[in-house]
């Protein structure tokens, strides 16, 4: 039985921010890896991605996910495309189409205008989010006949603050950009701060003027019966991990 969190903002489209419950992959990917970058069966995460695909109810062919690269490229998607095209957001007002992010600590952050009949999915780790991959991803729905000040974006299960660790070099570069990111880090250990990464991409969707942005305030790290997470993983020396997805549909 799969396990899909949701949120009210987004109904009344379908959507779902699926945990590693009710798949068929065993093992570290014990659950319902969505991965083909992961060195699971690849069938058992076909398996897993055809399950999800009929939860939205769509055929697999129109679940779609990116080979996604930590950037701020989106794709505005008229028909399923060819392969895993490469980058971190996509948009439609296809219906029948499922957008479909991957993650495993990284945020994914689902995007609806509904009355517009306009969905977006963004995924945004902290590379993404500081190179506009929030804003890139509200102005491509925008363009596609979205208001801003219409749309709905919840951010999915992520690494919360409390589990994100990062260095000063980290810390300088989110400096850099803009001094008052300082509120995003709290005190850590040896000249070592906790990251808000939820926290900031709040921040940079309200920034960017939509309508409504909220956490489901799940934490992957935290939580290894409900969500996979590549810090977990490091932590623990396990040599792979699985793979999330969040999916929205018109």
């Amino acid at each position: 039985m799969l396990e899909a969190i949701t949120a009210d903002a987004l109904a009344p489209l379908r959507h779902g921010f699926f945990t590693r419950r009710g798949g068929a992959s065993s093992g570290i990917f014990a659950g319902l890896n969505c991965g083909p970058g992961s060195s699971d069966m690849a069938e058992a995460v076909e398996i897993n991605r055809a399950r999800v695909a009929e939860a939205l109810g769509v055929p697999v062919a129109r679940l779609v996910t990116l080979h996604q690269v930590h950037g701020d490229t989106v794709l505005t998607l008229e028909a399923a495309p060819a392969g895993r095209p490469q980058g971190d957001a996509m948009v439609t007002r296809t219906p029948g189409l499922a957008l479909g992010i991957l993650t495993a600590d990284c945020a994914p952050v689902l995007f609806a205008d509904a009355a517009a009949g306009v969905i977006g999915a963004a995924h945004a780790g902290w590379r993404g989010a500081r190179a506009g991959v929030i804003e890139a991803t509200v102005g491509a729905m925008e363009a596609a006949g979205a208001d801003r000040r219409a749309i709905a974006a919840v951010i999915g299960p992520t690494i919360s603050q409390a589990a994100y660790e990062v260095g000063p070099e980290f810390v300088e570069g989110f400096l850099d950009d803009d001094p008052a990111s300082a509120r995003f880090f709290a005190g850590g250990q040896g000249g070592r701060l906790h990251f808000d990464l939820p926290g900031y991409l709040l921040h940079r969707l309200r920034a960017a003027g939509v309508g409504h942005a909220e956490w489901t305030r799940h934490c992957t790290y935290r939580d290894p019966g409900r969500f996979y997470s590549f810090r977990r993983t490091t932590h623990a020396g396990e040599a792979d991990y699985g793979r999330l997805i969040s999916v929205i549909r018109l």
